[in-house]
């Protein structure tokens, strides 16, 4: 049912039985909600971008990994990468197997690396020096190597993760010293990837970019995986009609440019790329709860219990989420007026949307923050010692499932030994 500002819910019954009001006297402000059928399509999106065999999508785990979702992502047919070996646990826990699993490292120890190499998963290194550390650990085995295409993109300097500008990645001009340390530890060259940056929305630099890791996986006979990394992005300015990704368009170009590689080469392994925000994103959004309207001068100001605790990407990345407001008995509202919508923490910084012409937001209205199912809960923090939100997962049938539990006063002073009384003590009142 409409309300204030639900035009994009309502077009894909996105809160199915129940309204988010129910969701949230249910299962407590602020809530991440996820929509089932929404992240379905999203893996067959990706699924189709080839009917190439060897085409194997492998999701960016980073992206959001509660194991309920990676569990649908698993049965979608995806493989999965991880960056460390909490990631590497909660893929297993969600019921990966090893050899579907990549850990893209970044600057590890020796620990993180052997703890990879214990587990069976594919191990990718992006350094020279990064490569000798494998090779001392696992001399005689198998490795994937990351290599800079030389080409970025990305909706923010901080998510581009390509070119010179970036940590990322091993220089394709220094394959002689590649060699020579493969060599030396008798390692076997089984993969090679690549990751241009976050959030791109045209598909032509991302193609030139798997020409060059073309080149370099050509120089190879010992391959099994190429995997092309990811950035696809989503449209996140929905009320304003934004285009999506063109997929057709990219899947062409795609599927055209592994098949004459597999023809001309006879390379008969795996192709990957890496979707993790168009696989998540717009399958969650995050509700919270106007407690304050004030003005300061001209500025009108919407207190929430939205803080950047909740949702960095604004405050970290001057990112825009789409806004909807529902209440009780409420009904569409075409008048707008500027206003920000900030959070509860103690941070000149904590806006969540800034500045935005919205429908008038009272005490009592729910708030959505559109597409916060990519680098939502996974950035969230208990800053100001405030409690990460519970997760509910809107099935298939509409009915609502707890995928998360809120965190507790408990569980922040659980990591404290001299606290475990007190500990107690909250549990059993909670």
């Amino acid at each position: 049912m409409a309300n204030v500002r639900s035009t994009y819910t309502d077009s894909v019954d996105f809160f199915g039985l129940n309204t988010p009001m129910e969701l949230v006297e249910e299962y407590g402000s602020t809530l991440y909600v996820y929509n089932e059928d929404m992240l379905r399509r999203r893996c067959r999106e990706i699924k189709a971008l080839s009917s190439h065999p060897g085409f194997t999508p492998n999701y960016s785990a980073k992206a959001n990994t509660n194991i309920h979702l990676l569990k649908i992502i698993r049965e979608e047919g995806m493989v999965v990468d991880a960056m460390s070996p909490g990631e590497i646990v909660m893929n297993l826990a969600a019921g990966f197997t090893p050899d579907q699993i990549l850990f893209i490292s970044n600057n590890v120890s020796a620990e993180e690396l052997k703890f990879a190499i214990d587990h069976g998963v594919y191990v990718s290194v992006d350094s020279l020096s990064q490569l000798d550390l494998f090779g001392e650990i696992n001399p005689g085995g198998k490795v994937v190597i990351r290599f800079n295409p030389g080409i970025g993109a990305g909706h923010h300097a901080k998510v581009v993760t390509g070119g010179k500008q970036t940590k990322f990645g091993v220089d394709p001009e220094t394959m002689d010293e590649v060699r020579a340390i493969l060599e030396r530890h008798d390692l076997t060259l089984c993969g090679v990837n690549m990751h241009i940056g976050s959030l791109f929305m045209e598909p032509d630099g991302y193609i030139d970019a798997m020409q060059v890791l073309l080149s370099i996986a050509e120089q190879w006979d010992t391959l099994e995986i190429i995997d092309f990394g990811g950035g696809f992005g989503i449209p996140y300015r929905k009320y304003e009609g934004q285009p999506r990704l063109d997929m057709e368009k990219l899947g062409a170009a795609f599927h055209a440019t592994i098949s004459e590689y597999a023809e001309r080469t006879g390379y008969k392994g795996r192709f990957m790329c890496e979707p993790g925000r168009y696989i998540v994103a717009e399958c969650g959004l995050l509700l919270g709860t106007c407690y304050s309207v004030k003005n300061n001068g001209p500025k009108r100001f919407v207190g929430t219990d939205l803080g950047f605790n909740t949702l960095v990407r604004p405050a970290m990345y001057d990112s825009f989420h789409d806004v909807e407001i529902y209440r009780e008995d409420g009904s569409p509202v075409a008048e707008t007026m500027e206003q920000s919508i900030v959070g509860n923490i103690c941070e000149s910084g904590d806006i969540i949307a800034k500045d935005r012409e919205l429908p008038e937001i009272m005490e009592g209205d729910i708030i959505g923050m559109l597409d916060a199912g990519a680098y939502g809960y996974v950035m969230s923090s208990p800053y100001n010692q405030r409690l990460r939100p519970a997760e509910v997962l809107i099935q298939s049938d509409g009915r609502p499932k707890l995928i998360r539990r809120r965190e507790t006063i408990a569980d922040l002073l659980a990591m404290y030994p001299e606290a475990a009384e007190l500990a107690e003590r909250f549990r059993a009142s909670a």
